[in-house]
């Protein structure tokens, strides 16, 4: 499955909304899971601090950001040619399958497949974008 097979169904994610309305100290509680679970399964290859250098390219400001576009770092072909921006749904379709979503990319799946814990991944990747 590639990107553009999946962006309709992405673009209807990105219009769902949560049930349950979450309070500050849910959220809170997701934030500091979602660091601790960005720790355990990401930050051996990402910073999310453009000020420390990473195997991988910096996270920092990802939201929102064109794919294949930190300056400097070697992308695939893959992905340089993707040509999409990285929205919160995408962010869960790349950690859930990174080769479906954009065949050949170069990273290394690391298999983030339950939900609650790639929302959680992203509820601190939230928090990480530049003021």
């Amino acid at each position: 499955m590639t990107f553009r097979t999946l962006l309709p169904f992405l673009a209807l994610l990105g219009t769902a909304q949560i049930g349950l309305a979450e309070t500050p100290a849910f959220q809170r509680v997701k934030l500091e899971a979602g660091e601790k679970l960005f720790a355990a399964d990401c930050r051996r290859c990402h910073s999310t601090d453009a000020d420390h250098d990473s195997y991988g390219p910096v996270l920092e400001g990802i939201i929102g950001r064109k794919a294949g576009a930190v300056p400097g770092y070697d992308y695939s072909d893959a992905l340089m040619a993707a040509g999409f921006t990285w929205t919160e749904p995408a962010l869960i379709a790349w950690m859930t399958d990174n080769q479906g979503l954009v065949p050949g990319t170069k990273m290394r799946h690391v298999g983030i497949t339950d939900p609650i814990e790639a929302e959680f991944i992203l509820s601190y990747l939230r928090s990480v974008q530049p003021l």
